[in-house]
């Protein structure tokens, strides 16, 4: 008799539909049309509300006669307080939402926002009832979900493709999220128009998020090395590296590295961002499948415990570290960690980011891309460190206990990672040059 498997043996993709192209957000009000929309609510980046991309979305929705309203009160890194804010606008008041439909235009924020609205108005339930354990209950979304079209307005989250939407749950001092194939934009409306107007350190942040998504996607745990699930649909959103995510992640990671530094240096290098949005998306396309692990993991309490940075060039009322920034952070020490797992794997990263490998050991794997990582932070301006954003290694402690609980991504590392080895790697991460 043969010992029953017990870990996976199949990986599924999936992903949103994607339109690629200048000037497709002008496409928007057609395509409510023929998803047969009659009312929908057009969730915006509340700086974006009153400038040309929102104009310009808009009167496509209103030629289009697609009776709609605009709710604007998205929060910059959500909150399951903004969250609720938006899904009460949704509600009406009532037991069912006032809209068919979704449109949300924005960064990631916006789109998760909007993928939260359209759960938890079509089942509506606790908030913790869909979030990803051990914080939350770990539910699985019960069934379809309405039509929405995410149009991105910064080359970072790829939120557009995945089925996952992130916020901070303030009274835990926890960023946790929501992760489900269902929660999948219908239609990704991928425009270079749209990221003309970010400015360069927002174009850094982001472009280093698409980078830390795709190296941490083609690093995971592999997908046949995750616990076998009971039944298919409990197979995760995040099921580990693979074949197919592999594809996607490294030519993302190729089209960072062509074109992050030209598109922050020159915001008119219109060729640059059209390249740094779709990376995006192919980053997306890597990661929502196959999942990201450490960098991200250990972002979740960075971003949810600031007390008072703010960068230059975000438009901010709040203490902030943006998510790119907060991943970024950790990205050098966690890869310096995890590289004796897949050491082929690391210097192959290594290597597309312009360092010389010809000569190199596979036990200099981790070294060598943490210093290639560090270049591209120093080239962007990005800060040196976690204590430039305000941590000491008092707060070490704090920061551990929040990355511990993120199990849908922390255990996706290669290379295993409990409580002692997250506070060493805070502890490189405090200050790298």
């Amino acid at each position: 008799m043969s010992t029953p498997r017990t870990t996976d043996y199949a990986f599924e993709m999936a992903t949103s539909s994607i339109r690629f192209g200048p000037g497709v957000t002008r496409e928007a009000g057609m395509d409510l049309v023929d998803l047969r929309a009659k009312r929908a609510m057009v969730l915006i980046d509340p700086g974006l509300s009153s400038g040309p991309i929102a104009a310009k979305l808009l009167e496509s929705i209103e030629t289009a006669g697609v009776e709609h309203e605009v709710y604007d009160r998205v929060r910059i890194e959500p909150t399951d307080a903004s969250f609720r804010d938006a899904i009460d606008f949704a509600m009406g008041g009532d037991h069912e939402s006032r809209f068919d439909s979704f449109v949300a235009l924005g960064g990631g924020s916006t789109i998760d926002t909007a993928k939260a609205v359209n759960l938890y108005s079509t089942y509506p339930d606790d908030i913790l009832e869909y979030v990803n354990g051990p914080i939350g209950r770990g539910q699985p979304v019960p069934g379809p979900l309405k039509p929405l079209i995410a149009i991105p307005t910064t080359a970072g989250t790829g939120s557009e493709t995945t089925g996952v939407a992130i916020f901070d749950l303030v009274e835990m001092h926890a960023k946790t999220g929501i992760a489900h194939r269902r929660l999948k934009p219908t239609l990704g409306l991928v425009d270079p128009e749209n990221t003309r107007s970010a400015p360069p350190i927002v174009a850094a942040s982001c472009g280093l998020d698409v980078l830390s998504h795709a190296v941490e996607s083609y690093t995971a745990l592999p997908f046949d090395e995750r616990p076998l699930p009971e039944r298919p649909v409990l197979r995760p959103a995040y099921q580990g590296s693979n074949p197919i995510s592999d594809l996607w992640s490294l030519q993302a990671i190729r089209m960072v590295a062509a074109n992050l530094r030209q598109a922050v240096a020159d915001p008119e290098n219109d060729a640059a961002r059209a390249q740094m949005i779709l990376a995006a998306s192919y980053a997306g396309v890597g990661f929502g499948n196959a999942g990201v692990h450490l960098p991200h993991g250990m972002s979740y309490p960075v971003a949810g415990g600031v007390r008072e940075y703010r960068p230059a060039g975000y438009d901010v009322d709040h203490a902030l570290v943006p998510h790119g920034i907060s991943v970024i952070l950790n990205a050098p020490a966690v890869f310096r960690f995890t590289a004796q797992a897949c050491p082929e794997r690391h210097l192959e990263v290594a290597k597309i980011l312009g360092a010389d490998v010809g000569r190199a050991r596979l036990d200099d794997a981790g070294a060598i891309l943490a210093d290639s990582l560090i270049e591209w932070m120093r080239a962007l301006g990005m800060p040196s460190g976690l204590a430039e954003v305000g941590y000491s290694r008092a707060d070490i402690p704090q920061l551990v206990e929040g990355t511990l609980p993120q199990h849908r991504v922390t255990k996706l590392s290669p290379r295993p990672a409990g409580a002692d080895e997250l506070g060493e790697l805070f502890d490189e991460a405090l200050r790298y040059w």
